[in-house]
């Protein structure tokens, strides 16, 4: 394979030469009354019922086994992937050579939309966390649908604004605090979006439901590996952190918002239970 091209040996979901099938599209979300949900903040838990139900209809489902490379960072490419089991990450390589984590993507997530709408190379590597499923859409399927169905253009916007906001205030953290509450932000991110929350705990402690290692937590908050660790270490002394290979506990939510200088009326409250009382 040449450098800079995409892994070309996804596994089409409905391909008789293959025994491995995608589940249906429908199963992938939460179930809930009958209903099957996508986390809030994704396309799918924007779109209504009846236009997200035609999103999944668009393309050709795929599946990607662990680590293989969804989209490849410096390919063109006209179409995006509209995620429906998994979790990915979004890499790009820094000029001195260096791998830096962007994001976190799940199911009811797009990726690849910046390179299909603007017609340049790809800024970033998407990668199968583990197995995942998803919906290969062209440009041009995609513009039909939104054609239409012109009442999922809102939702897709606010999908893309969400992520400049998110982009935009991890700027302002960088150069408004230091490390210690830099990164304890990012934590409180990962727990809004991937929580799991631990039985008999209610929402004060939950597990980081991806994998992540300190290396890629470092440059999700913009640290050196040397900060990070010693910032790790502080939190877990505290009692605020636990953790093992790969894997982040969040021992006590209020307190690490207390810790991070989250009030209720900054962006990251919502879906927060509140902090103690001082």
């Amino acid at each position: 394979m040449q450098p800079g091209t995409s892994d070309p040996s996804p596994i089409p979901s409905d391909s008789s030469k293959s025994p491995r099938r995608a589940r249906s599209v429908m199963a992938v979300g939460a179930a809930k009354g009958g209903r099957h949900e996508w986390p809030s903040t994704s396309l799918l838990g924007r779109l209504s019922g009846a236009a997200g139900a035609d999103l999944l209809k668009q393309g050709t489902a795929m599946v990607y086994p662990k680590h293989r490379t969804l989209l490849r960072e410096g390919d063109g490419g006209r179409h995006l992937l509209l995620l429906t089991r998994g979790v990915v990450k979004v890499t790009s390589r820094h000029e001195a050579g260096v791998d830096m984590l962007l994001g976190i993507r799940v199911a009811g997530d797009v990726v690849g939309e910046m390179a299909a709408f603007e017609d340049r190379p790809r800024c970033g590597t998407v990668v199968a966390c583990g197995e995942v499923t998803a919906r290969v859409i062209p440009l041009p399927d995609l513009e039909r649908f939104l054609a239409r169905r012109p009442e999922a253009m809102k939702p897709l916007m606010a999908m893309l604004s969400a992520r400049l906001r998110t982009s935009n205030q991890r700027r302002i953290e960088s150069r408004l605090y230091e490390a210690p509450v830099r990164l304890a932000r990012i934590l409180l991110e990962l727990v809004r979006t991937h929580g799991l929350p631990i039985p008999g705990h209610g929402e004060r402690r939950q597990e980081i439901g991806v994998t992540i290692s300190q290396p890629e937590l470092a440059s999700l908050c913009g640290l050196a590996l040397p900060t990070a660790e010693k910032v790790l270490a502080t939190l877990s002394t505290t009692g605020l952190v636990e953790r093992s290979y790969r894997r982040i506990t969040v021992c006590d939510v209020p307190g690490l918002m207390t810790f991070a200088k989250v009030f209720p009326e900054s962006p990251y409250w919502d879906g927060f239970p509140p902090p103690p009382a001082t």
